[in-house]
């Protein structure tokens, strides 16, 4: 069964937002208290995080689609919904998020580091909250927003100091397995090793990980064998050691071409191209892989490199290995520039910036592209006039109609707001007004205008007694 998963798919949903509400407050003695509908609660957020006990992305490959809770709609007497709760994915030190089409949209690396795979909705407001000086009684509330749902693919790429890598049996397991107290799988057949193991390695005062890749061969920067699948292991490491088998039994190999086919798979597969290189030639321990690490060493010296004859077996040269590794891995420490506390940078729009834009398409359609007017458009209920035409005075204060003008649209030209997959499309009426006839103005309930009958007959008794008191003074006997 597989047990190590560095590649998958993920198909993340944020929580859609809670509806408003609208409400009227009504108790004894006062029907018609004022609006009082709450506001929904906010979706949850899908969010990545680094866990470093996490090692795998298994989980994820048996288990792709994971959704965030929705918010609860809001109630009335003003309560508001309760929020969804975020869903917090783990995943390993050095997992790479991309989109479907391979660009990067994040690079965790530390613990800790987080990435939001989905917002959550925003809840809808209620119409409490919606009432103003000029909408008392607001008989609509906004809908809740849906929650950011989109597929993106998590590559775990190991944060490792060192990267063995090789031909098949190589004996790069046996090295990581006496360098350090990792046990992986050895056994005297290719491909023992499937997955890449990572061990820790104590030299002095440095302490580092190292990392065998699975076995390398021709082609493998194109998909061959097992190279394709985990080259991407060697990306962040800071030395990568040649492992070359001095005791071959294949005919048709030696250890200085099989350096020279790794070179040009790592040269073909890029970005490895100033990384250090170290050459350890294995299995010194049998007489004539010792016999032939003495031939090819001064070739390889000539080409620069630095070569350590080593014995998983016998262990043999380990700790000169080991050593040499931990001076190049200190340097490369010592050499990267130190790590700043990240400043929050504040751009505030231009104050001329509208936040849309319309376009004329083909086929006569005026379409409107925005923030502001997307949402606003995912938050009205269209089955509710008033709420209709509370977008309608949204979209004319914002500017919209001003500029369907000056690009041209006329009464009964078709305008769709919104994307082509989930565009609202309608027949533009520059005078726009809809809401229920009876409420008079947008959101205005004449019902919480009418008098009073106590005051009413307050007002007619001293209006009576006015004309008496007028007909009164304008009588005179003489």
């Amino acid at each position: 069964m597989t047990t190590f998963v560095d590649r998958v798919e993920l198909h993340a949903a944020a929580g859609n937002g809670g509806h408003g509400v609208a409400s009227v407050h009504r108790e004894k003695f006062k029907p018609l208290g004022g609006p009082d509908g709450g506001n929904g609660g906010r979706g949850g957020d899908v969010i990545l995080v680094v866990e470093q006990a996490v090692t795998t992305l298994l989980d994820y490959h048996h288990h792709p689609h994971r959704k965030a809770t929705n918010g609860q709609p809001g109630a009335g007497d003003n309560r508001s919904g309760k929020d969804g709760q975020d869903l917090v994915l783990p995943v390993p030190d050095g997992t790479v998020v991309l989109d479907k089409a391979g660009n990067v949209l994040a690079d965790l690396v530390g613990q800790g580091t987080t990435f939001v795979a989905g917002q959550g909705g925003r809840g809808g407001l209620g119409n409490a909250a919606l009432a103003s000086a000029r909408r008392k009684a607001p008989g609509f509330a906004l809908l809740g927003e849906p929650g950011e749902s989109r597929d993106i693919v998590l590559e775990l790429k190991t944060v490792a100091d060192v990267a063995l890598v090789g031909y098949p049996s190589a004996g790069k397991s046996s090295l990581i397995s006496v360098l350090s107290a990792a046990k992986p799988k050895i056994a005297d057949y290719p491909f023992t090793t499937l997955v890449p193991n990572l061990g820790v390695v104590t030299a002095g005062s440095t302490v580092y990980t190292i990392a065998d890749v699975p076995g390398l061969i021709p082609g493998a920067s194109q998909g061959k064998g097992l190279g394709l699948e985990f080259l991407r292991h060697v990306e962040r490491c800071s030395v990568l050691v040649h492992v070359l088998d001095t005791a071959t039994l294949e005919s048709d190999r030696d250890p200085v071409s099989d350096l020279d086919m790794i070179e040009e798979e790592l040269r073909l597969y890029g970005g490895l191209e100033n990384r250090p290189r170290i050459v350890a030639l294995n299995k010194v321990d049998i007489p004539d892989g010792q016999d032939l690490a003495d031939m090819i060493r001064p070739d390889l010296e000539a080409r620069g490199y630095r070569v350590f004859e080593v014995s998983a077996i016998a262990h043999k040269g380990l700790n000169d290995l080991s050593y040499a590794l931990a001076g190049i891995i200190a340097e490369a420490r010592a050499s990267k520039p130190k790590e700043e506390s990240t400043r929050v940078v504040i751009r505030p729009k231009a104050v001329d910036d509208t936040g849309f834009a319309v376009t004329l398409e083909e086929d006569g359609i005026y379409r409107v592209r925005g923030e502001k007017p997307e949402r606003w458009i995912r938050q009205t209920d269209f089955n509710n006039d008033e709420a209709v035409g509370y977008l309608a005075d949204r979209l004319n204060r914002l500017g919209v109609e001003d500029a369907l003008r000056k690009a041209g649209a006329q009464a009964g030209d078709g305008v769709a707001i919104g994307a082509e997959e989930n565009a609202v499309v309608f027949d533009w009426e520059p005078t726009m007004a809809a809401g229920a006839e009876m409420l008079g103005r947008r959101g205005e309930d004449h019902r919480l205008e009418a008098p009073r009958p106590a005051a009413q007959r307050r007002r007619d008794k001293e209006s009576e007694r006015d004309d008496s008191q007028r007909e009164y003074d304008e009588f005179d006997p003489f």
